[in-house]
């Protein structure tokens, strides 16, 4: 039987690549003697948990794409298997694990699609597996990280000059919450993959407004424990784009109600939701991405 051709490898931007590097981790990461064991047990997570669903696009999403198998070949030829191919997406190759997302793409998949059914999952994923303490917070920082990276890759927002320094995140709660824990945790996640985060805990919401209008961010994070804070969380949002500095700035909750019901972010003016902390790093960088686009538009 003939062979199907092979498919053709995409260029990538490898000096923008290098740069991506220290955006999204933080340094004291790298410190860490046992960096190179964690890596390889995170990419035993990528190979068990969620290569599987990228191949379940490939197959559902793509009938008519060229096999799996010769997918992974182009892309990793020096490993044929699919734990191989998990040490690519998550390793130190970088460049390859974006060609192998890049084809998929050129095949049809939007990103959107890409961020919904593979990046999203993937960080949830992550965050679960946190929170049963099967990974520790270096495990899901490292994580986490690299799918900033793919997705910064993916939409050019690395490439732009005076913005890649400029992925700050204003973090508050909803005045007359008492839920630190949640938001302490979206905090420390979004520093451990690179951002510049400025705490707003304990103020009203003009309070808040007025820290957006006095220093440029590019996203602000609320966080909500109860439905009886929806109107104070709403008039938030209200002044803060109102009064902010950045104009085009991107709002993104949390919490329990938008966890069981996300389509309740667009309904308070919010931009995006995140069911839980390494989520809400992923969905910082989305919500970046698309105010960089709209910017350079």
């Amino acid at each position: 039987m003939a062979r199907t051709a092979r498919v053709a490898i995409p260029e990538v931007d490898r000096r923008g690549l290098e740069r991506l590097e220290a955006h999204f981790v933080s340094a004291e990461v790298y410190r860490r003697e046992d960096l190179a064991v964690r890596q390889v047990r995170l990419a035993q997570v990528v190979a068990e948990r969620i290569i599987p669903q990228l191949v379940r696009l490939h197959t559902e999403v793509l009938p008519e794409a060229p096999p799996i198998e010769e997918m992974v070949e182009a892309l990793a030829p020096s490993s044929s298997d699919i734990s191989g191919l998990a040490h690519v997406v998550l390793g130190d190759d970088l460049e390859a694990a974006v060609r192998y997302v890049l084809v998929l793409r050129d095949q049809g998949l939007s990103m959107e699609t890409l961020f919904l059914e593979l990046l999203e999952p993937a960080a949830r994923y992550l965050g679960h597996l946190w929170d049963n303490d099967e990974c520790d917070f270096i495990d899901v920082t490292l994580g986490v990280a690299r799918l900033q990276k793919l997705l910064a890759t993916f939409n050019g927002s690395h490439m732009l000059p005076g913005l890649d320094s400029r992925r700050q995140v204003l973090m508050a709660m909803t005045p007359g919450d008492q839920h630190y824990f949640g938001a302490s945790m979206v905090q420390r996640f979004l520093e451990g993959a690179g951002w510049d985060v400025e705490p707003a805990f304990d103020r009203s919401a003009a309070e808040i407004a007025h820290a957006a209008s006095a220093q440029w961010y590019a996203v602000v994070g609320l966080t909500v424990g109860s439905e009886r804070s929806l109107p104070a969380l709403e008039e938030t949002i209200r002044l803060i784009r109102r009064e902010s500095r950045n104009q085009m700035i991107a709002v993104m909750v949390g919490g329990p109600l938008f966890t069981a019901n996300p389509a309740l972010a667009k309904e308070v003016g919010a931009d995006g939701t995140a069911a839980n902390a390494p989520t809400a790093v992923l969905m910082a960088q989305k919500l970046f991405d698309e105010m960089v686009l709209r910017m350079a538009n």
